[in-house]
């Protein structure tokens, strides 16, 4: 028998889901490890061979791989836990990463923050002056040496750079996207000097035109992938130590995998890696249930994400920002806030109530964790409203305190605004409900879509529990509740339905149309670049998908869209009908009448993005038939529950979740208990088991 496994890491759980080659699939959930991430995934790992009553090393035998969702990368950045790094580049430019090309004013910022224009401050440098070096060098912008590369310049600036205590230095040098000689001869310079010092080149981290976010990005994948290759070398370590036979694959922000042993290579396409794992999960899901448009959310101990799957894709982005800066990496486009089971609720000076986006993550956890914390979650509230169980959660193994759910509340909510404990939690529970809706209704109005033409999938060990109010409140009119055989674990059924995705992206700036020849060429030489990558990942594949596309904009502008190109010959019609496919893209981001065709169009960043699709399809298995739409036999009794404060406690309806069946209906209010989750089923809502063990809501009449 053969396994392939998932594990994602997040802030307060490790989940696992596990498919074998028989059809039969498994999930755990076990809490997170902060001290050491990789302990986690070991009992992840240790849960799922005790379901199937073998060792652990017997597990990790008949494995064929393990894809991992890492928050390493991420958190390193967001905390500032990194190493220090030295930044070469050419004379002249050694204040840019310093400037910020004006755009450290404003990146990143929420609208209220772009407001305050005069409280608007210039974020921190990502690195200190005296670890930039300027070296002598120059290549115009067509990639010709104006300038030759002084190699004792180079020699000096690396030594300098070692004797301050860098161990990993990052290299950004002037058009080196057209031309990366000069870079490729630094990364020999310090290899000569120390062959134990990492470089980062931007020519292969950020092949992108415009300076300051390619450096941006070419620091941070110097600091965050020393790091991560520990990491991930340990880990495989470890595992192979217990018998690993296949290879551990790391999910990347691109929504595909990358070989742990390549994965610091390309080291800020795993940031994202944690984020992405359910938006593939419901790719690949929504294949199964005939669903092409999907707002995948996911609620987990930590925050809420939000992204989209349009005509059976997944929505895409070019570039995201980290900690004000912009960051060149193609990546699934998928929203975050700090809004999760753990977000903490506190009231501000002003005496208003807020709701995360700190968390009490996975120690000390909510105060109804028992393991000494004391501020109000949203999992607090929750219990107070009835909402969880109090016999706790995970099948009864994580114990939950309400009196010291109670307790928290009351000192830190209720008593400061003259409330009782039960009006505060449900006050914490309307914030939760309306922040995590205006983030979902932001995200899709945004990427230029209408929500009622979307189904909903909400997961994640808190989404089931507040995805019918946000997507009601949006005009969804149905969301479903991914159960079956994973239930909270669903993003780990995202990295074990991953496939391996590698990009490779040139900037060669010109007027549309473009010649086709030079299109074509470009195109040819990233797929060269992308299919090379493939073949080191050392895996074998049961078929190989390319995919192009351009960033384009208006001659003028700053900002640019990515427009995908079909397949078939880049001739001349093709480069017709990519003008024309931009501008249509434009309108429907910003509107009808909003383009500009008199400007001309511009053609900026070529990319080609491959997938080498694995030999695994995982899929729900099918769950039996009720026969009827009665679920009483899965009735457990009923309980007081509070889901809206004007309407107080009311008797409700408990279903445990094992006992339901394909074809069951739960008219609300009702709330199902399953072992790593608990499903709201509103008033005026009805929610149906399909042949999945999935639960449908209807939020209206259809």
């Amino acid at each position: 028998m053969t396994f392939v496994i998932g594990v994602d890491v997040g802030g307060t759980f490790t989940d696992a889901v596990l498919d074998d080659d028989t059809g039969q699939m498994i999930s755990a959930k076990v809490p997170s490890t902060p001290a050491n991430y990789a302990d986690g995934v070991v009992d992840a790992l240790a849960a799922l061979a005790t379901q199937l009553d073998i060792g652990l090393d017997a597990l990790l035998a008949g494995t064929h791989h393990i894809a991992h969702g890492t928050t390493s990368s991420l958190n390193a950045l967001v905390t500032g836990n990194v190493p220090p790094v030295g930044f070469l580049t050419t004379r002249g430019h050694q204040d840019s990463i310093f400037i910020m090309n004006v755009e450290g004013r404003y990146l990143g910022s929420s609208p209220h923050e772009l407001q305050a224009v005069l409280g608007q401050t210039k974020r921190h440098a990502l690195l200190s002056k005296r670890h930039v070096v300027e070296v002598t060098e120059r290549m115009d912008r067509d990639g010709n040496v104006v300038v030759a590369l002084d190699e004792d310049s180079v020699r000096a600036a690396v030594g300098s750079l070692i004797a301050a205590g860098v161990r990993s230095i990052a290299v950004s040098l002037l058009w080196s996207f057209r031309n990366p000689a000069h870079e490729q001869r630094i990364r020999e310079i310090v290899a000569e000097i120390d062959a134990d010092v990492f470089v980062a080149l931007s020519s292969e981290v950020s092949p992108r035109i415009r300076e300051f976010a390619r450096h941006a990005t070419t620091i941070m994948s110097a600091q965050v992938a020393p790091g991560l290759r520990s990491y991930l070398s340990d880990l495989e370590a470890r595992l192979q130590a217990h018998g690993l036979a296949g290879p551990v694959l790391v999910m990347q922000s691109n929504g595909g995998a990358v070989a742990a042993h390549r994965a610091h290579i390309s080291a800020m396409s795993t940031i994202g890696s944690v984020l992405t794992g359910g938006l593939v999960g419901a790719g690949r899901l929504g294949r199964q249930l005939g669903h092409r448009n999907i707002i995948s959310t996911d609620v987990g101990g930590t925050t809420f994400l939000v992204g989209l799957i349009v005509d059976g894709e997944p929505v895409r982005r070019s570039t995201t920002v980290i900690n004000h800066h912009p960051i060149n990496v193609p990546s699934l486009h998928v929203e975050a806030i700090g809004s999760g089971g753990g977000a903490i609720a506190w009231i501000d000076a002003g005496g208003n109530l807020h709701v995360g986006p700190r968390s009490a993550g996975a120690d000390p956890g909510p105060a109804c964790y028992g393991q000494g914390g004391a501020e109000p979650t949203n999992t607090d509230a929750n219990l107070v409203l009835g909402i969880l169980p109090t016999s706790g959660l995970l099948g009864g193994r994580k114990q939950l305190d309400l009196e010291a759910a109670r307790a928290a509340i009351k000192a830190k909510v209720a008593d400061p605004l003259g409330l009782s404990v039960e009006d505060a939690a449900s006050a914490i529970y309307a914030i939760q409900n309306a922040q995590t809706a205006d983030l979902l209704r932001k995200t899709v109005v945004e990427s230029g879509y209408d929500p009622r033409n979307f189904v909903v999938y909400a997961f994640g060990g808190a989404g089931p529990a507040y995805c019918a109010a946000y997507a009601a409140e949006v005009g969804a009119g149905e969301v479903v509740i991914p159960l079956g055989p994973v239930a909270s674990a669903f993003s780990a059924y995202g990295l074990v339905s991953s496939d391996v995705v590698l990009t490779a992206e040139m900037s060669d700036p010109g007027f549309m149309p473009v010649d086709p020849a030079r299109a074509a060429a470009n195109f040819d030489q990233l797929e060269v670049q992308v299919r090379a990558a493939l073949d080191d990942q050392g895996l074998t594949y049961k078929s190989v998908e390319i995919a192009r596309s351009v960033d384009m904009r208006y001659t003028a502008q700053l900002a640019e869209i990515e427009v995908d190109v079909p397949g078939g010959p880049v001739d001349a019609d093709a480069m017709t009908r990519l003008a024309a496919d931009f501008e249509k893209r434009y309108a429907e981001l910003y509107g009808e009448g909003t383009g500009f065709s008199a400007a001309g169009v511009q053609a900026i960043t070529f990319r080609v993005r491959a997938t080498g699709v694995l030999p695994f399809s995982p899929e729900f298995p099918r769950l039996p038939q009720a026969g009827t739409h009665d679920p009483a036999k899965a009735l457990k009794g009923t309980r007081k529950v509070c889901l809206d404060v004007r309407v107080g406690y009311v008797d409700t309806a408990v279903y445990d979740y094992e006992g339901l069946r394909a074809g069951h209906q739960i008219v609300g209010p009702a709330v199902i208990e399953v072992p790593t989750t608990t499903v709201v089923v509103p008033a005026g809502m009805t929610g149906t088991v399909d042949a999945l063990g999935n639960l449908s809501i209807l939020t209206k009449e259809s």
